[in-house]
């Protein structure tokens, strides 16, 4: 009954699999290696264009080095203010990019509006030298409440970005839970809808340690070796996580290790929908589920051995009592069955 993050499961078989066979011997350093050249020309041929792939070993390394190469330092980043790079990342972005601002917006699940957006730079008119000048919006796709993002909705925020000279990041840590609910291609969501540099995860879905950002103008990405590198997040052996991607990518094992968390969040959110006086706050469209439960259940789960964590946010609406259960590939029905037993049982259901 482990719902604690799908960072606690472990890796994929196919993806210990190849990273020994990556071990197979010597390989050129720094992303010189032939494997690193075939994940790169991979992510091309998925995204049905021509892109800048660069691998990092972390999500935050991924989300504040793509923004680093969107903004300026006495720039402005546009935000959620329940986004990973608000709430998660230890002023990570303001970091890697030297200092930029970001502004969170508030929004319904995590999600952003345009209409929400629009307002927001409306009341940032132009004042050099004074006001950081708004130059990028970054939207989390699936958001840190489970809620995904529709092409129309990206293609919405990206035109409100753009018109007043914006680009658009999209922080993917969860980028195959939400393309799987969707059922879409990866282009529709990404640099169709208006996305310009994307941080692909693969560590929460089946990787080890496995980043990319993905830039959809090769311009945007000009200077980006230099950046990366002076982060220290350029590996010496990269091939390790060409490797994992190698393996995640082929025969949509992505989207199979992705469809598994999905199906299982929304059968332990069917099984908790039924028990009288737990309230589940999100629709369930990803690997997350949002519940509360009543007083003393959740003493109870935790002493039955269950794991999950308080879900408290800025504007959280459940005025502290929210739980946030997040499945992985690795999660089993059985486990699910026997939590949501579990929290029947405490209920006195």
């Amino acid at each position: 009954m482990l719902f604690g993050s799908d960072n606690w499961a472990g890796a994929a078989p196919e993806i210990i699999e190849a990273i020994a066979r990556a071990n197979d011997g010597p390989a050129p350093a720094y992303g010189a290696d032939a494997l690193s050249a075939r994940v790169e020309a991979r992510f091309s041929e998925l995204f049905e264009k021509d892109v800048a792939v660069f691998l990092v070993a972390t999500g935050g390394a991924a989300n504040g080095l793509a923004l680093s190469a969107l903004v300026k330092p006495w720039g402005m980043i546009v935000c959620h203010e329940e986004s990973h790079i608000q709430m998660d990342e230890c002023a990570g972005p303001e970091f890697f990019t030297g200092g930029a601002k970001l502004l969170p917006l508030k929004g319904e699940a995590a999600k952003l509006s345009a209409a929400t957006v629009e307002a927001a730079l409306a009341g940032f008119p132009e004042r050099p030298p004074h006001g950081a000048p708004a130059q990028a919006l970054s939207l989390t796709q699936a958001s840190e409440c489970g809620a995904v993002y529709a092409p129309g909705e990206i293609a919405a925020l990206a035109q409100a970005a753009h018109a007043r000279g914006l680009k658009v990041h999209m922080d993917g840590a969860r980028f195959a839970n939400a393309l799987v609910h969707l059922g879409c291609a990866p282009a529709d969501i990404t640099w169709k809808a208006g996305v310009d540099a994307l941080s692909f995860g693969g560590t929460k879905n089946g990787c080890i340690a496995a980043e990319a950002v993905v830039f959809f103008d090769r311009t945007l990405a000009e200077d980006f070796i230099f950046r990366r590198k002076r982060a220290g997040h350029l590996w010496s052996k990269q091939r390790f996580i060409a490797a994992q991607f190698d393996a995640y990518l082929a025969d949509g094992l992505w989207l199979k290790l992705a469809a598994r968390a999905n199906a299982m969040a929304a059968r332990l959110s069917a099984g908790l929908a039924g028990i009288e006086g737990v309230r589940l706050w999100y629709e369930t469209q990803a690997n997350a589920v949002f519940a509360s439960f009543p007083d003393g259940v959740a003493e109870k789960l935790y002493e039955a051995g269950a794991v999950f964590y308080p879900w408290v946010t800025p504007g959280d609406p459940a005025a502290g009592r929210m739980k946030r259960l997040i499945c992985s590939f690795a999660t089993q029905d059985e486990d699910v069955d026997a939590f949501v037993d579990a929290v029947r049982r405490a209920v006195g259901a």
